[in-house]
């Protein structure tokens, strides 16, 4: 059994309760302990090393103190892992480069916004992706400034269509790294509940690479 902090806030259009309360429900049901928190504080208890074997960060945009923030860096450099998606790992905090080198990407734009685009399975031998084909998404295509150091088992390419420049683009879209002894892992699927709903293979690259990141 694995325990899981989950602690989720900021802008509320990715739906962070509803998008966690279906990870953690899952989560459940694999025999895991996820615990969800509604602030920041969880990230200050002196036990944080102790209690988790992953720290999954729901909370796009806002703000994270500089203590929280240390805090939350040490946990993963000890050890403990980390995992999201979407905007609410990949565009979280945004003045904090510390935490996006941990997270090893930013998200800067999704040209045309909600748009059709194909996910393609890269690593295709990593057990976080094993069996799942190259699918279709509706939702956005996440363009970001991404670590070259990332192992990098999904990605898709931008047509251009809605920014010309970038026609051609292959853009990581699912990947992992390492941060001191923590593992990392993020997606940038996820966009809402109805994101998960409509597509399975989120969920299900999501559950595999948060466990993937617990160890």
């Amino acid at each position: 059994m694995k325990n899981v902090l989950i602690f989720r806030g900021g802008w509320s259009g990715h739906e962070p309760v509803p998008t966690s309360e279906l990870v953690a429900a899952k989560l459940r049901e694999l025999g895991h302990n996820p615990v969800l928190a509604d602030s920041q504080e969880c990230l200050l208890d002196p036990d944080l090393v102790r209690k988790y074997d992953l720290i999954v960060p729901v909370w796009t945009m806002g703000d994270i103190s500089n203590e929280a923030e240390q805090a939350l860096l040490n946990a993963v450099k000890s050890g403990v892992g980390v995992g999201g998606w979407h905007g609410g790992m990949g565009d979280a905090f945004r003045s904090h480069t510390d935490y996006q080198f941990m997270v090893g990407g930013q998200w800067v734009a999704h040209p045309g916004n909600r748009i059709d685009y194909t996910v393609n399975i890269v690593a295709k031998d990593d057990p976080i992706v094993r069996g799942i084909a190259d699918f279709p998404m509706h939702s956005e295509q996440y363009y970001m400034h991404t670590d070259p150091g990332n192992r990098v088992l999904a990605t898709t390419v931008f047509s251009g269509e809605h920014a010309p420049w970038i026609a051609g683009t292959v853009m990581p879209v699912v990947w992992t790294r390492q941060y001191g002894r923590g593992r990392v892992f993020y997606s940038s699927l996820g966009h809402d509940l109805a994101d998960f709903q409509n597509s399975p293979q989120i969920l299900e690259i999501t559950l595999r690479g948060l466990l993937w990141a617990a160890r």
